[in-house]
Parts: structure tokens; sequence; C-alpha cells
């Protein structure tokens, strides 16, 4: 059985995904990485083919829930024990995975690599967010969680499978906060995330505002309605 999977999932990143891919060639060749190339329209695909990158390139853009699910369709074939987001903007930092993993073999099905834990609290646009996230999953499961917007989670054989297999599980808070009512083990971790290499987050103001209504009306409302499949 494989070990580790670094699902990469990139739209647009030809700017970033040479620097992100080289680095974990260099220094951390012994962690497997697919990145799935999310019907970009600039020049990702070229780079990462002319690069010899493993490559996943769908053809046209699933948004980040189908490009992710494809990630792990490819881990749950291949038989990884685990699978980790891993995006390919050079936000997340290949040196956090073992901690990562090492809290995984204590038996969690999720781990959350946070930015919160530990840290003063601030007033920024993303510590507010998530702030309010981790108060409406606290509140409908129990379990705190500091940073459950972090996009940088790895996830266990049981739980690729789950995503794999089924249509309606996308990376997102709502859906941590779903497994967690159905018994799954979450635990976080401290990790730092970097600034975007290059190029714009499609993460803007607005955007980022009717993603956290979404999110929250998904997790009071939606998530008690939602079946396990």
């Amino acid at each position: 059985m494989q070990e580790v999977l670094l699902i990469i999932p990139s739209y647009n990143e030809e700017k970033n995904i040479e620097r992100v891919v080289g680095e974990l060639e260099r220094n951390f060749p012994e962690l497997d990485y697919l990145v799935v190339n999310d019907g970009s329209t600039d020049q990702t695909a070229r780079i990462c083919q002319e690069k010899g990158y493993l490559m996943l390139n769908l053809p046209v853009n699933l948004g980040l829930a189908g490009c992710f699910q494809a990630g792990m369709k490819y881990a749950y074939a291949k038989g990884y024990r685990y699978a980790i987001q891993f995006d390919g903007d050079g936000q997340h930092r290949p040196e956090y995975i073992e901690g990562i993993r090492q809290k995984m073999a204590e038996g969690y099905d999720i781990v959350i690599g946070s930015r919160f834990i530990d840290r003063p609290k601030d007033g920024s646009m993303r510590m507010v967010g998530s702030r309010l996230l981790s108060l409406a999953i606290r509140l409908t499961t129990g379990v705190r969680l500091t940073d459950p917007t972090s996009g940088m989670r790895m996830f266990n054989q049981g739980m690729i499978r789950e995503f794999a297999l089924n249509l309606n599980y996308g990376p997102e808070p709502d859906t941590i906060s779903f497994l967690l009512k159905q018994g799954a083990r979450v635990a976080e971790v401290p990790v730092e995330i970097g600034d975007r290499l290059a190029g714009e987050s499609y993460l803007k103001p607005m955007v980022a505002a009717k993603y956290m209504v979404r999110m929250l009306i998904s997790i009071f409302l939606i998530q008690n309605f939602r079946l396990r499949q």
C-alpha cells in the first residue's frame, strides 16, 4: 500500500505550478503527487507535460469539488493510505505534511492543517469568517475546530473511498460538519500557510462573503437532510 498522495487541484496556475511541483521533486522526493489540471485555459497543462509531471488533465473545468474528487478517484484506484489536498498556488508548505501524517496515524479520519491554533485572534476577514464557521460547526456537532476553511486537509483510506465513489462530497467546511455528525474523527495540527506565489485568488471579498453565507446555510440547515451513501 502506498502512503501519501498530494492532490494538487490546479486552474490557471501557469505562474506557480513549476515552482510548487519543482520544490516537491527536489526536496520531498518521498512524496507522491498528482496535478489535477481543471480545464485550465492558460499554459498549466503544457508546462506539466513538458516537465514530465504526473498530471490528470481534465478537458473541462469542474470546479474544486469535481477536480478534487477526480484526484481522490486516482488515490482510491492506486490504494493510497492517505491523500492530502495541496494547493497549486504555493500557499501550502510541504514540510508540514509529515506532522499531519503522524497525527493521522493516531486513528483520525481527517486532519486539518490549522492556521489559527495557538495564534492571537485578529480582525481579518479570513479570521472572522473562519470563526463564524467554527461556531456553526461547534453548535451543530459539539466539536471545536479552529480553522474549518483551511484547504490543507488529509484524509484516510476510508474517507478517500467515500470521496471517490460518492457525488455529494466536496472539500468544504459543510462536508466536514456532515462527516463529524456521522462519527468521523477530525483533528487539527498547526501549520503556516504562505501567500499565493503569483496571480490572483478567485476569492474576492464579495465572493468570500457569498461563500460564507452559503456554508452557514448548509451547516445549519441542509446538512440535517443529507444522507451518507
